[in-house]
């Protein structure tokens, strides 16, 4: 009977690995290798973060915390891509509760008036291996500019976790704040803002 749970507990791991080695075999960081398809943003493991230079004394940074967007890809048709993302403004947060408020008002984002920002792509440019332009349009304030978003292609495969299908990016960009009409405090309060962007989109 012992030897029947061994050789039980040895199939059960061996089955365990081999799952395990299936999963990360299917995992890959070309863009060439991905499939094609129409992919939701997981708002739960993307996030937009934003700085700003404060008075020179120190760089001050936030966080967009819930993003919603949808990406449409085909790695042989890299030209026909299409990104459309939605930020909830509300979502800003900074860990101090007065300065969360602040930004929200009108003395900035003024989120009651305009409760969410949106980019949507419309041309993305190969720049390397794993790396693309993703130039478009972003609305911010009731403003909408062009801008260009510099990307990365982490990884695409199959999320051990959940078991579907996913593809990941990081990117960065820089705005004008006040060629959206958010002026206050420029230049003592940097107008260039760096944003840094981490992705993660579902299959279906």
């Amino acid at each position: 009977m012992r030897n029947l749970y061994k050789s039980a507990a040895f199939a059960a791991a061996v089955l365990a690995f081999s799952a395990a080695g299936a999963a990360q075999a299917q995992l890959t960081t070309s863009p060439a290798a991905v499939q094609a398809g129409t992919y939701k943003l997981d708002p739960n493991h993307s996030k937009i973060t934003w700085s700003v230079t404060h008075f020179g004394f120190s760089t001050y940074i936030g966080q967009f915390g819930h993003v919603d967007g949808t990406l449409k890809v085909d790695p042989k048709a890299v030209g026909a891509t299409a990104l459309d993302v939605t930020v909830d403004a509300n979502s800003l947060g900074t860990l101090n509760a007065a300065l969360d408020t602040h930004v929200k008002s009108k003395d900035f984002l003024d989120v009651a008036t305009f409760p969410t920002a949106t980019f949507k792509a419309s041309k993305v440019t190969p720049t390397g291996e794993k790396t693309a332009d993703i130039a478009g349009d972003l609305t911010l304030h009731g403003v909408t500019k062009p801008v260009v978003v510099h990307a990365v292609f982490n990884q695409g495969g199959v999320n051990p976790l959940d078991k579907k299908y996913s593809l990941g990016f990081a990117g960065t960009a820089e705005i004008v704040r006040s060629d959206f009409g958010i002026k206050s405090y420029v230049p003592a309060i940097s107008d260039k803002v760096t944003l840094t962007i981490e992705a993660e989109f579902k299959a279906g």
